[in-house]
């Protein structure tokens, strides 16, 4: 009898299985193998040592991680997608795609014709280790997030790129108290829709799909979203019995190409094998002996508050809560600031409930000897905790944390907090906040990242954090994502690092993260002269030695530094200077129940996913909301010239003056449409065309077109563009407009005046890809309207060739466009000059909001413009006054128009005592990587805050809140408010 072997080592598992001649299944192994591939590889083989022992025996290895150990020990190897391919074909004739997910890595493979694999690259978001990521964020078993998804009312739009953004949508749910049910179905269709998008690259999946991997197997709460959203019946959706073995069992399957050897022979081939190793890149120590150590370590402690004993105080107190994004922490003080009493711990996604129990012992310690003359609450959870026990103050995290940091420091000049997943900076300038950074793409130098690595090596996290102290050698993982440092630390592994060299590697990896990516610090006087650390990541020793040798400097680290929200908190509470607090009292807490439901407000376009909190006593508070009207109070109607230019844009549809005889005229409402639509829309009805708009963005417009987008990387503005024309066909229009446009108009105010290439050859790329768009006449030339005169010969040429129109009547028509535009301009301006005298005759702030024209879609900005009206601002938009400064020189290249109509914006701001800007950034947009800098420049030496609010297909708003706040409490501190 012929046996064949089939080994998968894959990113974090080994499977092992045996197939007889008849392709029977004889044996299978799924095991996780911590790093250590080969010899968990060997181990399984050892225990089927009886059925092998003394035969023949084919053996071959596939996987992600199995051509190391192919090489090493001289077994022969299949690549995976041929392994998977040739089970498939075996066990499931007739399929038409696989969809594969393994612990980092996610592929789909078409079938039909040649093989087609589209695997996921530089992120794991979306794969098994993202599950396990979010599963510990809601403090439960991968098996209690599936059961638990099962059960699920309403799906969340969450991000799954990577487990920072997941995190950030996530934990303001969590916190306003969403359903653990309902974030972890979300968390299942944020892997499905992150895949869709991802992996099929514009190519539809359809036919019979067969489903495999570890999550796939396992997961029946994501089994389900993949079949709904996919719509696919039990015929067309395939899930094999050993669906997470399959690649092992197409490795077996293969394995018959290959001459057959004695199973003791590959057995010792495999158990003898030495990994190949390369030279290791290491760096200096962190410290060089115990007594280096020792002197550091008195440094810091001499940074604590002062000493405080609850058990033996009398007199009053004041409290401070930080609901942090994974953490609860309070501070009990007495008027010095000494700690009276502390707690840091997980919230167990139930910060609420944390809180109730924490409150109730701290009465107990109090007794009748300690009065509570104040409490304040900060971080992620601050409005539900703040209305939940009736907290006498809230306040945005960065200010609480400055408090506390200028405690200790009274110079302090600059702040890094690193907590779990998450990082902030900011710069402090004359007392106040000045700039504030936070991670936006990766949560890589976050201490999560550190434990993710420890948990896989086999250490909890303060064992592993000090192993690196006294490392000789601290390896040079570089500063990455967490998938591919996985790849370093194996390949590390290897070369021979030891887990101490790792350690130290790791700790020296997450500052250079901090430091090069987050803050991008050119060196050390960037950040500044008196630097306070703070965040539970900077309690790790290895980690705050890493940060001070890499900017040369000594820096502040209070022994608090995990408790910093919550101290500074309770400082503000302080000085409040209150006669009494309205925090709920022993016996009130007896009492306290709290409940949630989730809803969907119907009010506007921006349908807010509304968690409803019921209290005892009838209390209420509704989260998840960006205006006041589903608290049953009219929205607040400051003005807001965001609103007003997208309602006038939405107006021009229909016929206009013409008679609209020559037919329906599709325009897709998108990108560079928000700019050229008032051009277009007369110019079309002059010649008597019907202008039909695309219905308003909206997520369910995006996921009509998802499946024709061919890149995951492009900015959700552009993604939408598939939805829009899409629907433009399904609605019948004769032909559908959509030009091909190099070039901006000529403003005067740049080097040149192009737009980007995705704003200008977009249509390109739909012609391409979207293949409803054959059913029409989809009409993209290429058309400049800088140089009138050459745009009329063009377009006459155009529109005589496709509609048989008089060259006359098109220049006609073209004319009066001309003239519609600059009407539209001029009224811009002059509505902007109306907003500005109406905020300073009401004394109101007025804030630029500085972006793409199509950023006041309310679907990519998902409502930005109603929260910051609702914070009592006046909004204008940065073409309303870009036009009131000249031609500067920059830096950079100033070549696009838009980002031109930003720097001039910025300019002009830095002219006006009230006001301020804050910059709109669509997540993967090439070019505001270098219009970031320059206006954060250019606002700084006119002595403005920087304010940047990054946005992409996700709606929730928390960080976005957090930066508008923190932008109003600075502005107050340098009025002296």
């Amino acid at each position: 009898m012929n046996l064949r072997v089939g080994i998968d080592i894959g990113s974090t598992t080994v499977k092992v299985v045996v197939l007889d001649e008849n392709d029977t299944l004889l044996f299978r192994s799924y095991e996780r193998h911590f790093s250590k591939t080969r010899e968990r590889a060997a181990q399984t083989l050892r225990s089927i040592q009886d059925m092998l022992s003394g035969k023949d025996v084919h053996m071959v290895i596939t996987g992600s991680a199995g051509l190391g150990v192919s090489k090493a020990s001289g077994i022969d190897f299949v690549q995976e997608v041929y392994a998977t391919a040739a089970a498939v074909n075996t066990f499931v004739p007739g399929t038409d795609a696989v969809i594969e997910l393994g612990g980092e890595d996610a592929k789909i493979i078409f079938f039909g014709g040649a093989l087609e694999e589209r695997m996921n690259g530089s992120c794991a978001g979306g794969t098994g280790a993202f599950i396990d990521q979010m599963a510990s964020l809601l403090n439960v078993s991968i098996d209690e997030l599936d059961a638990l998804s099962l059960k699920h009312e309403k799906i969340y739009p969450i991000a799954s790129r990577c487990g920072v953004f997941a995190k950030s949508d996530i934990q303001p749910i969590l916190n306003q108290g969403g359903r653990k049910e309902d974030i972890a179905a979300s968390i299942f269709q944020a892997v499905v829709d992150q895949t869709v998008a991802g992996l099929t690259q514009g190519r539809e999946l359809k036919g019979k799909i067969v489903f495999l991997g570890g999550p796939l197997h396992f997961l029946m709460g994501l089994r389900e979203r993949f079949v709904d959203t996919l719509q696919l019946d039990a015929e067309h959706a395939v899930f094999p019995a050993d669906g997470d073995c399959f690649a092992a069992m197409g490795a077996a399957l293969c394995s018959t190409d290959y001459a057959p050897r004695p199973f003791e022979e590959c057995l010792r081939l495999l158990e003898e094998s030495v990994d190949a190793t390369g030279s290791l890149d290491v760096m200096p120590p962190l410290f060089t002996d115990q007594a280096d150590y020792d002197a550091f370590l008195r440094r810091h402690n001499a940074n604590h508050p002062p000493q405080a004993d609850l058990s033996a105080y009398t007199g009053d107190a004041w409290l401070g809560i930080d609901a942090g994004s994974t953490t609860t922490k309070m501070a009990l003080i007495d008027p010095q600031g000494g700690i009276l009493y502390s707690y840091y711990h997980s919230n167990q996604g139930n910060p609420v409930a944390i809180v109730l129990e924490q409150l109730k012992e701290i009465y107990r310690l109090c007794g009748d000897r300690v009065t509570i003359m104040g409490s304040a609450v900060t971080g992620y959870g601050e409005e539900l905790i703040k209305n939940a026990f009736q907290c006498d103050l809230g306040l945005v995290e960065t200010m609480a944390h400055y408090k506390a940091a200028a405690h200790f420091n009274p110079d302090v000049d600059f702040i890094i907090d690193i907590g779990g997943q998450d990082m902030k900076c900011f710069k402090i300038r004359n007392g106040a906040v000045d700039s504030i950074m936070l991670n936006e793409a990766c949560s890589s130098g976050c201490g999560s990242f550190i434990e993710t690595f420890a948990k896989a090596l086999g250490y909890d996290i303060a064992a592993f954090s000090k192993l690196g102290l006294f490392s000789p050698r601290p390896v040079n993982l570089g500063s990455r994502c967490t998938v591919f440092m996985n790849s370093s630390v194996k390949q590390a592994q290897k070369d021979g690092a030891s887990v101490e060299d790792i350690s130290a590697g790791l700790s020296i990896s997450i500052v250079k993260n901090a430091v090069y990516k987050v803050i991008r610090a050119a060196n050390a006087d960037d950040l500044g002269r008196n630097i306070v650390v703070q965040g539970g990541t900077f309690l790790n020793d290895a980690v705050l030695r890493a940060f001070e040798q890499e900017l040369g400097r000594d820096v502040v680290r209070p022994t608090i530094a995990g408790l910093m929200g919550a101290f500074g908190a309770a400082l503000a509470a302080r000085d409040l200077h209150l006669e009494r607090s309205d925090l709920l009292g022993e016996e009130a807490l007896q009492s306290f129940t709290h409940s949630a439901k989730p809803a969907t407000c119907n009010l506007c376009t921006n349908h807010c996913s509304l968690t409803v909190n019921q209290f005892d006593g009838g209390r209420r508070f509704i989260s998840g909301n960006r205006c006041s009207r589903p608290l049953g109070k009219e929205k607040q109607q400051l003005p807001d010239l965001s609103t007003y230019k997208y309602k006038r844009l939405r107006a021009m549809e229909g016929k206009g003056q013409g008679s609209g005889i020559r037919g329906r005229m599709g325009i897709p409402f998108g990108l560079n449409m928000y700019e050229n639509l008032p051009f277009w829309y007369e110019f079309f009805t002059r010649l008597n065309f019907e202008v039909v708009l695309s219905p308003e963005s909206s997520r369910k417009l995006y996921i009509k077109g998802q499946h024709t987008i061919p890149s995951d990387t492009v900015c959700y503005p552009a993604k939408l563009l598939h939805g829009h024309v899409e629907a433009l066909v399904e609605m019948g229009v004769d032909a559908i407009w959509y030009p091909c446009m190099s070039y901006n108009y000529d403003e005067g105010i740049g080097d040149n005046h192009y737009n980007c290439p995705v704003v200008a050859y977009y249509p390109e790329l739909l012609s391409a890809n979207v293949p409803v768009l054959k059913q029409t006449r989809f009409l993209f030339p290429y058309v400049g309207l800088w140089r009138h005169k050459d745009f009329e010969k063009r377009i006459s040429s155009i529109m005589e060739e496709e509609f048989s129109i008089p060259k006359k009547e098109t220049v006609a028509a073209a004319r009066a466009a001309f003239d519609s535009y600059d009407a539209y301009k001029k009224d811009l301006w002059a509505k902007g000059q109306e907003y500005i005298a109406y905020a300073r005759e009401h004394a109101l702030p007025i804030l630029v909001q500085a972006g793409r024209p199509y950023h006041i879609d309310p679907e990519i900005n998902h409502g930005i413009n109603d929260l910051i009206t609702g914070q009592g601002f006046v909004l204008i938009t940065e073409d309303a006054v870009s036009h009131l400064e000249g031609y500067e020189t920059r830096k950079v290249l100033n070549q696009w128009t838009f980002q031109s109509r930003m720097y001039n914006a910025a300019r002009y701001v830095c002219s006006q005592p009230d006001m301020q800007l804050v910059q709109l950034v669509s997540f993967g947009c090439g070019t505001d990587a270098i219009t970031a800098d320059e206006v954060r420049a250019i606002l700084e030496e006119g002595g403005k805050l920087y304010t940047q609010l990054k946005i992409d297909d996700i709606n929730n708003l928390g960080a976005v809140k957090i930066r508008i706040r923190s932008l109003m409490a600075a502005m107050d501190a340098r009025k002296g408010v």
